[in-house]
């Protein structure tokens, strides 16, 4: 079989809390009322990528893995189904202050899965934060307390960000998405979140959101979030190639092209390529694909060596 990049279709998630900017600025598709997160990389159950050309179009990313799990690369057969999930997330208002659980706190309770996230800032209303983490060591008795005391929003400590920012937040860490702020995330496959507090709100149905406070406190670091190992800082490729994370989960760089850069998709990995801003192309042994803004690509693993020509920001991942 002679496999293509495959040009994605993302699924779209509206909430409460979400915008439009991703509809009107990044051509996501979508008759949804908002595009609170675009899954533009995504083999999750909750939320299926569907390959939008070639052969394979109208298919789910998710079937054709299956069908050809060599397309994933030799390093994603050490995980239990595809290893990733790549977001755009669109903050119109504050998300819910909340903390995804660890590997071994689902294998103790034999439920959920562990979402180890990163944070790539792409845009920011004046004065827009990020939540993570405390602003001191507190004990889990004194974080519920400040829980049902409704005080927590007191206990965590706020970053100002700017376009460009970068947040690694392994799981286990409390965080928020704020007001104003426009991202990408890679992350774990995971749909699991525990919310700690929605600042009241009430869902479309008129309730109260669902709060998950014992499974919180049960995993949430009650400490302040510091930088992780995980981060580097190491410029490639003249230039070109910046590696933002490397863990044993996934590798994050990002490429700011102005002319041409050569990558490679190897046995070891497929390679997701999404769009940032600009335009350009992508060309490989199979042709040539026109890539813009908000454009998501999976490149199979094997297919060797691809150039992208033109002025053009793109997010790049492999496992």
């Amino acid at each position: 079989m002679n496999f293509y990049p495959f040009k994605l279709k993302p699924y779209v998630s509206e909430t409460i809390w979400g915008g439009r900017r991703l509809i009107n600025e990044y051509g996501i598709e979508t008759e949804k009322e908002n595009a609170a997160e675009g899954w533009m990389l995504s083999c999750h159950e909750s939320g299926l990528c569907t390959i939008a050309n070639g052969e394979f179009a109208g298919r789910t990313l998710r079937e054709i893995c299956e069908e050809f799990p060599e397309i994933c690369g030799k390093d994603s057969e050490r995980f239990d189904g595809f290893p990733i999930l790549i977001k755009f997330i669109d903050a119109c208002d504050d998300l819910s202050i909340q903390v995804h659980p660890t590997a071994e706190y689902c294998e103790l309770t034999g439920r959920g899965q562990s979402k180890t996230e990163c944070w790539y800032v792409l845009d920011t209303a004046p004065g827009a934060c990020l939540i993570m983490g405390f602003k001191e060591k507190i004990s889990s008795e004194e974080f519920r307390k400040s829980i049902e005391e409704g005080r927590v929003t007191d206990c965590v400590r706020k970053f100002n960000v700017k376009k460009g920012d970068f947040f690694f937040i392994e799981s286990g860490t409390l965080h928020a998405i704020c007001k104003g702020v426009l991202l990408a995330e890679v992350q774990e496959s995971s749909n699991t979140t525990y919310r700690i507090f929605d600042y009241n709100r009430l869902g479309k149905d008129g309730k109260p959101r669902e709060l998950h406070i014992d499974d919180a406190v049960a995993v949430t670091k009650c400490e302040p979030y510091t930088p992780s190992q995980y981060c580097k800082d190491d410029i490639l490729y003249n230039g070109a190639k910046k590696v933002l994370a490397e863990c044993p989960l996934f590798k994050v760089s990002t490429l700011q092209i102005d002319g041409s850069f050569d990558g490679e998709a190897d046995e070891n990995s497929f390679v997701s390529l999404l769009v940032l801003e600009g335009d350009g192309t992508l060309t490989t042994k199979n042709g040539v694909l026109n890539l813009t803004k908000g454009d998501s690509v999976f490149i199979p693993a094997s297919s060797g060596l691809y150039t992208v020509e033109g002025k053009i920001n793109i997010l790049e991942t492999t496992v």
